[in-house]
């Protein structure tokens, strides 16, 4: 699946938010790894390149909504996001649900704040 011709930005900043579009565990060459674990290596990877490109980090993260397609999947899989970040945590809502892209078993959407950007007129 290429992104790039979907109609959505990448991310979108209001005031000191930042949003991210849910990001997906495509690898460079539009492959999908196989399994929660390295899917979601893989998608929080994806975020963290995301955020660098305008200056931020995981560590601005607060708020992350995660789709799983499979409840069986919830141990794995959060044990594999806690390896990315650090106390205070993000807030997060989890949903199960299907997701368009076939073989994904994972997308998560973030929204970081910008602590840099506060009281600024940029």
């Amino acid at each position: 699946m290429n992104t790039n011709q979907l109609p959505f930005s990448k991310w979108r900043r209001s005031g000191h938010l930042v949003f991210l579009s849910g990001e997906l565990p495509l690898d460079t060459d539009g492959s999908i790894p196989l399994g929660i674990e390295a899917q979601t290596h893989l998608t929080m990877e994806r975020i963290d390149r995301t955020l660098s490109s305008i200056d931020l980090g995981v560590q601005d993260i607060i708020q992350v909504t995660i789709y799983l397609t499979d409840a069986m999947d919830f141990a794995v899989f959060n044990a594999t996001y806690q390896k990315h970040f650090a106390a205070p945590y993000p807030v997060r809502t989890t949903v199960v649900a299907p997701l368009v892209l076939p073989g994904a078993l994972v997308e998560i959407t973030v929204v970081a704040e910008d602590k840099a950007y506060l009281g600024t007129t940029r």
